[in-house]
């Protein structure tokens, strides 16, 4: 892939919208674990904080991406994204985190509970990415950010806009069927026959989609 073309610029931005859709509850927790925290330690806490999260998430997602090139491995990956971008139509997300009463626990709280909800994250933008080390870290430098300090107007967004949850369901469904199509014993079959490819792109976004909604109006309409 060469740097600065479309392609590259195209799959910087599934990775930015995987992010931003994945990730906007993680910047709920990093607020719940320091606030508790006098004023003038809640901006450090949630600096230093971040910080350590981009750096373990910065590390997993290039493991992971080092990992998607062991044979097998991508068709795994992309099954399980098809599922991540299915939860994300129709589960609510829970935020469970104490909150810390010191400067260094809050920091501590902060990157293991980012560590621990961004194993999805880190998947998607692994498959994304496919095999950049330099999109992953321009991607989370660039999206981790704006979660952070722009997680309120994300949530805000979302619940005026649900349409944006069902866009980046989309594209965590596209990038499952380019990981599963370019599984090393399936690729040479998708590029022989490429109306395989787009018919299996189609399916599992449409199936996604339909399936992921049709859970959410069962959910609205079962009585509480």
């Amino acid at each position: 892939m060469e740097f600065f073309s479309a392609e590259f610029f195209s799959v910087l931005l599934s990775i930015i919208i995987i992010d931003l859709v994945l990730a906007g509850d993680n910047a709920i927790v990093i607020g719940l674990a320091a606030r508790n925290l006098p004023k003038n330690q809640q901006k450090r806490v949630i600096i230093w904080g971040t910080a350590g999260a981009i750096v373990i998430r910065a590390l997993a997602t290039l493991a992971v991406v080092w990992l998607l090139k062991i044979p097998g491995l991508l068709l795994i990956g992309g099954i399980l994204l098809i599922w991540i971008a299915y939860k994300l139509l129709t589960e609510e997300k829970e935020h469970d985190v104490k909150p810390s009463e010191n400067f260094f626990a809050a920091i501590r709280t902060i990157i293991i509970a980012d560590a621990l909800m961004g194993l999805d994250n880190v998947l998607a933008i692994a498959g994304a990415a496919h095999g950049s080390f330099l999109l992953v870290i321009i991607g989370l430098l660039v999206s981790v950010p704006i979660v952070v300090w722009g997680s309120t107007m994300i949530l805000k967004l979302v619940e005026r806009f649900p349409i944006i949850i069902t866009i980046g369901a989309g594209v965590l469904a596209y990038t499952a069927s380019k990981m599963i199509a370019d599984e090393p014993f399936m690729k040479q079959f998708f590029e022989e026959n490429p109306m395989f490819k787009w018919g299996l792109t189609v399916l599992i976004i449409t199936g996604v989609i339909f399936f992921g909604r049709l859970k959410q109006r069962r959910h609205k309409l079962s009585p509480v």
